[in-house]
Protein backbone atom coordinates (compact mmCIF):
# COMPACT_ATOMS: atom_id res chain seq x y z
CA UNK A 1 0.00 0.00 0.00
CA UNK A 2 1.27 3.25 -1.08
CA UNK A 3 2.26 5.99 1.59
CA UNK A 4 0.47 8.65 1.91
CA UNK A 5 2.35 11.85 1.56
CA UNK A 6 0.58 15.23 2.33
CA UNK A 7 2.00 18.39 0.94
CA UNK A 8 1.10 22.15 2.09
CA UNK A 9 1.71 25.66 2.20
CA UNK A 10 0.39 28.88 2.00
CA UNK A 11 -0.93 31.14 -1.02
CA UNK A 12 2.02 31.65 -2.91
CA UNK A 13 4.29 28.85 -1.66
CA UNK A 14 4.71 27.35 -4.13
CA UNK A 15 3.62 24.01 -3.45
CA UNK A 16 1.79 23.01 -6.99
CA UNK A 17 5.33 23.62 -8.83
CA UNK A 18 6.85 21.27 -6.38
CA UNK A 19 3.82 19.11 -6.88
CA UNK A 20 4.78 19.57 -10.61
CA UNK A 21 8.09 18.19 -9.93
CA UNK A 22 6.61 14.95 -7.79
CA UNK A 23 4.36 14.05 -11.01
CA UNK A 24 7.92 14.50 -13.14
CA UNK A 25 9.20 11.84 -10.34
CA UNK A 26 6.41 9.71 -11.82
CA UNK A 27 4.41 10.03 -8.33
CA UNK A 28 0.52 10.27 -8.10
CA UNK A 29 -0.89 13.30 -7.00
CA UNK A 30 -4.11 13.87 -5.66
CA UNK A 31 -4.81 18.20 -6.15
CA UNK A 32 -7.56 18.06 -3.16
CA UNK A 33 -8.56 21.69 -5.06
CA UNK A 34 -9.49 20.35 -8.17
CA UNK A 35 -11.48 17.61 -6.68
CA UNK A 36 -13.63 19.75 -4.52
CA UNK A 37 -14.32 22.02 -7.65
CA UNK A 38 -15.41 19.09 -9.34
CA UNK A 39 -17.12 17.19 -7.12
CA UNK A 40 -19.47 20.50 -5.77
CA UNK A 41 -20.42 20.10 -9.38
CA UNK A 42 -21.07 16.46 -9.75
CA UNK A 43 -21.65 15.08 -5.98
CA UNK A 44 -25.67 14.86 -5.35
CA UNK A 45 -24.90 15.09 -1.39
CA UNK A 46 -22.73 18.48 -1.47
CA UNK A 47 -25.51 20.02 -4.43
CA UNK A 48 -28.21 19.48 -1.65
CA UNK A 49 -26.48 20.76 0.74
CA UNK A 50 -25.50 24.05 -0.58
CA UNK A 51 -28.86 24.24 -2.41
CA UNK A 52 -30.82 23.49 0.94
CA UNK A 53 -28.74 26.68 2.32
CA UNK A 54 -28.36 29.27 -0.53
CA UNK A 55 -31.37 28.44 -2.62
CA UNK A 56 -31.31 26.93 -5.86
CA UNK A 57 -29.90 30.15 -7.51
CA UNK A 58 -26.39 28.96 -6.19
CA UNK A 59 -26.03 26.81 -9.51
CA UNK A 60 -26.64 28.26 -13.19
CA UNK A 61 -29.10 26.66 -15.19
CA UNK A 62 -26.24 24.10 -16.67
CA UNK A 63 -25.67 22.62 -13.20
CA UNK A 64 -22.61 24.31 -12.27
CA UNK A 65 -21.90 26.35 -9.31
CA UNK A 66 -22.01 30.02 -9.30
CA UNK A 67 -18.49 30.35 -8.00
CA UNK A 68 -19.05 34.08 -7.63
CA UNK A 69 -22.32 33.98 -5.88
CA UNK A 70 -20.90 31.15 -3.21
CA UNK A 71 -17.72 33.18 -2.57
CA UNK A 72 -19.55 36.45 -1.93
CA UNK A 73 -20.88 34.41 0.85
CA UNK A 74 -17.96 31.95 2.43
CA UNK A 75 -15.08 34.67 1.91
CA UNK A 76 -17.20 37.01 3.80
CA UNK A 77 -18.51 34.95 7.09
CA UNK A 78 -16.33 32.79 8.72
CA UNK A 79 -18.76 30.41 9.93
CA UNK A 80 -20.11 30.12 6.49
CA UNK A 81 -16.86 28.95 4.93
CA UNK A 82 -16.70 26.70 7.71
CA UNK A 83 -20.36 25.30 6.94
CA UNK A 84 -19.18 24.73 3.31
CA UNK A 85 -16.08 23.29 4.24
CA UNK A 86 -17.45 20.55 6.66
CA UNK A 87 -19.76 19.85 3.45
CA UNK A 88 -16.98 19.19 1.08
CA UNK A 89 -14.04 18.18 2.62
CA UNK A 90 -15.40 14.85 4.08
CA UNK A 91 -16.41 13.69 0.62
CA UNK A 92 -13.03 14.84 -0.32
CA UNK A 93 -10.97 12.74 1.70
CA UNK A 94 -13.22 9.64 0.82
CA UNK A 95 -11.89 10.55 -2.84
CA UNK A 96 -8.85 10.51 -1.48
CA UNK A 97 -8.35 7.39 0.34
CA UNK A 98 -10.83 5.36 -2.97
CA UNK A 99 -8.15 6.82 -5.38
CA UNK A 100 -4.88 6.10 -3.24
CA UNK A 101 -5.67 2.27 -2.83
CA UNK A 102 -5.78 2.26 -6.92
CA UNK A 103 -2.05 4.06 -7.05
CA UNK A 104 0.67 1.27 -8.10
CA UNK A 105 3.73 3.51 -6.28
CA UNK A 106 5.80 3.81 -3.66
CA UNK A 107 4.18 6.75 -2.50
CA UNK A 108 1.33 9.32 -3.42
CA UNK A 109 0.98 12.66 -2.46
CA UNK A 110 -2.03 14.72 -1.61
CA UNK A 111 -1.89 18.76 -1.75
CA UNK A 112 -3.64 20.75 0.15
CA UNK A 113 -3.90 24.63 1.07
CA UNK A 114 -5.90 23.40 4.38
CA UNK A 115 -3.77 20.29 5.37
CA UNK A 116 -3.34 21.11 8.95
CA UNK A 117 -5.93 23.09 9.00
CA UNK A 118 -8.62 20.73 8.17
CA UNK A 119 -7.14 18.05 10.26
CA UNK A 120 -6.83 15.72 7.18
CA UNK A 121 -2.61 15.93 7.92
CA UNK A 122 -3.47 13.02 10.38
CA UNK A 123 -4.18 10.18 7.98
CA UNK A 124 -0.87 11.18 6.21
CA UNK A 125 2.16 9.07 6.93
CA UNK A 126 4.47 12.16 6.80
CA UNK A 127 3.33 16.10 5.82
CA UNK A 128 6.24 18.17 4.04
CA UNK A 129 5.30 22.24 4.39
CA UNK A 130 6.53 24.46 1.72
CA UNK A 131 7.49 27.78 2.83
CA UNK A 132 8.27 30.69 1.45
CA UNK A 133 8.70 34.12 2.81
CA UNK A 134 5.69 36.38 2.73
CA UNK A 135 7.00 39.40 0.46
CA UNK A 136 7.75 37.15 -2.17
CA UNK A 137 4.45 35.19 -1.71
CA UNK A 138 2.20 38.47 -2.16
CA UNK A 139 4.59 39.21 -5.02
CA UNK A 140 3.85 36.13 -6.74
CA UNK A 141 0.24 36.01 -6.51
CA UNK A 142 -0.25 40.10 -7.25
CA UNK A 143 1.59 38.81 -10.64
CA UNK A 144 -0.30 35.61 -10.84
CA UNK A 145 -3.58 36.35 -10.11
CA UNK A 146 -3.66 40.60 -10.86
CA UNK A 147 -4.80 40.40 -7.07
CA UNK A 148 -4.22 43.34 -4.90
CA UNK A 149 -1.74 43.35 -2.02
CA UNK A 150 -4.45 44.07 0.35
CA UNK A 151 -6.73 41.00 -0.91
CA UNK A 152 -3.43 38.62 -0.76
CA UNK A 153 -2.91 39.33 2.67
CA UNK A 154 -6.44 39.16 3.95
CA UNK A 155 -6.71 35.61 1.99
CA UNK A 156 -2.82 34.94 3.99
CA UNK A 157 -4.42 36.31 6.96
CA UNK A 158 -7.10 33.49 7.20
CA UNK A 159 -4.82 30.32 7.11
CA UNK A 160 -2.20 29.67 9.33
CA UNK A 161 0.81 30.86 9.83
CA UNK A 162 4.00 28.84 8.78
CA UNK A 163 5.30 28.88 12.39
CA UNK A 164 2.20 27.19 13.27
CA UNK A 165 2.13 24.48 10.14
CA UNK A 166 5.67 23.93 10.62
CA UNK A 167 5.06 22.21 13.94
CA UNK A 168 3.29 19.26 12.41
CA UNK A 169 5.10 18.66 9.37
CA UNK A 170 7.58 16.53 9.19
CA UNK A 171 10.18 18.20 6.33
CA UNK A 172 10.35 21.73 5.03
CA UNK A 173 10.86 22.46 1.18
CA UNK A 174 12.26 26.03 1.05
CA UNK A 175 11.04 27.82 -2.36
CA UNK A 176 12.70 30.82 -1.37
CA UNK A 177 14.90 31.66 -4.60
CA UNK A 178 18.23 31.07 -2.62
CA UNK A 179 17.77 27.43 -1.54
CA UNK A 180 17.70 25.27 -4.69
CA UNK A 181 14.55 23.67 -5.37
CA UNK A 182 14.92 20.45 -7.54
CA UNK A 183 17.59 18.48 -5.28
CA UNK A 184 15.57 19.06 -2.07
CA UNK A 185 12.80 17.06 -4.47
CA UNK A 186 14.93 14.32 -5.50
CA UNK A 187 16.29 13.96 -1.91
CA UNK A 188 12.90 13.52 -0.57
CA UNK A 189 11.92 10.83 -3.48
CA UNK A 190 15.00 9.02 -3.05
CA UNK A 191 14.49 8.93 0.84
CA UNK A 192 10.56 7.95 0.74
CA UNK A 193 11.12 5.04 -2.83
CA UNK A 194 14.60 3.60 -1.14
CA UNK A 195 13.56 3.78 2.59
CA UNK A 196 9.85 4.56 2.87
CA UNK A 197 10.28 7.40 5.14
CA UNK A 198 11.78 11.18 5.32
CA UNK A 199 14.01 12.03 7.60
Amino acid sequence: MALKIGITGGIGSGKSVICQVFKLLGTPVFEADVWAKKLVNAHSEIKTGLIDWYGPDIYSPNGTIDRKKLAGIIFTDSTQLKKVNGLIHPVVRQEFMIWADKQNSPYVVHEAAILFESGFYKMMDYTILVTAPENMRIDRVTKRDGSTIEAVQERMSKQWSDEQKSKLASKEIKNDNKTLLIPQIIEIDKQLKEYGKIW
